[in-house]
């Protein structure tokens, strides 16, 4: 059973469901110091931002924090699209698209910044290669990195890195206390 399928259950700091008797977290409170700095990274210019991926809504409010023209957001959970959408509300920059990004994204526009932190994604093997068709010259594009290094997993070229030094509860995704961000310029 795919991710977008599975049952979720939200509480004020984690996102998970339960499968087969094993807990999985999709996103958790701890990393909103993460969030921040992705949403810092991909706002430097202003502009045009695109947002893959909205889990508990962290990284859209530090988005939004910024002095920027507009949000895309695009989500493709059911349980989380609804709370996108009501999260959205009332904010005219926000346009929040549903489904698969990689089903949407010759429909898409370019963008000043992106950033790119999905669960479950069935098409992120196709990340790198879409991702130049998506950015105007000079965006920056920053993505949730799972490894505990600076190993670029999507050999996108002429990445720079910022490490960030954190203590993550335990949890079944990231248990380092170095975060490697991801930052590319286009």
């Amino acid at each position: 059973m795919s991710y977008i399928n599975k049952t979720l259950t939200f509480e004020s700091d984690k996102i998970y469901y339960t499968d087969d008797y094993s807990t999985f977290e999709v996103m958790m409170g701890w990393e909103g110091s993460l969030m921040s700095a992705s949403a810092a990274y991909v706002c430097e210019g202003g502009g045009d931002i695109l947002e893959i991926g909205f889990g508990m809504g962290m990284s859209a409010g530090y988005i939004q924090s910024h002095s920027i023209s507009s949000h895309t957001i695009i989500e493709n959970h059911p349980q989380i699209i609804t709370k996108a959408q009501e999260w959205a509300s009332g904010k005219s920059n926000v346009t929040v698209i549903t489904g698969s990004w990689y089903d949407v994204k010759d429909s898409l526009s370019t963008y000043d910044g992106l950033f790119y932190d999905t669960y479950g994604d069935e098409h992120t093997t196709h990340f790198s290669s879409s991702l130049s068709s998506l950015m105007k010259a000079g965006g920056k594009a920053t993505w949730w990195n799972n490894n505990p290094s600076n190993n670029d997993i999507f050999n996108v070229p002429n990445l720079t890195w910022q490490e960030i030094k954190i203590n993550p509860p335990s949890n079944s995704y990231y248990n380092n206390n170095i975060y490697y961000l991801p930052k590319k310029e286009f």
